[in-house]
């Protein structure tokens, strides 16, 4: 290989190495957002949920996608209910039993602040997001 052949390839790697760290430093500021965060009462028209087990899912759902709260709680969903400007059902636990006997939401093993806490399964996460609000 001639030395010019070795200062073309050095060239080149220069200007990689410059291009990566431009992308690298792009990487570690702060990301554009794009738009505003999705509501959970938006996210509840979008959905059209239509019996207490479909909302309580829909809304464990939320808290789950859009505010990182894993596993949820009765507290926190009768909150999410609030916030999406429905009525909470007078028996959450009876909507989330059949979310669990539909195969949509399970147990977890730690208690969240002292309640039973659960998470959505991934039919559970399928249903939300493939069946409803699709009609």
């Amino acid at each position: 290989m001639s030395s010019e052949e070795l200062a073309e390839i050095k060239k080149i790697l220069e200007q990689h190495e410059k291009r990566i760290s431009d992308l690298e430093r792009l990487f570690r500021s702060k990301p554009i957002e794009s738009k505003e965060e999705l509501s959970i009462k938006e996210f509840f028209l979008q959905k059209q949920p239509k019996s207490n087990a479909d909302k309580t899912l829909v809304i464990g759902y939320y808290l789950e996608r859009y505010r990182g709260v894993s596993p949820f709680n009765i507290k926190d969903l009768e909150s999410g209910f609030r916030e999406a400007k429905e009525t909470p059902p007078k028996n959450i636990n009876l909507a989330v039993i059949k979310n669990i006997r539909k195969g949509y939401m399970m147990e977890e093993k730690e208690k969240k602040d002292n309640l039973k806490a659960w998470t959505l399964t991934i039919k559970g996460e399928r249903f939300v997001e493939n069946e409803l609000g699709t009609k």
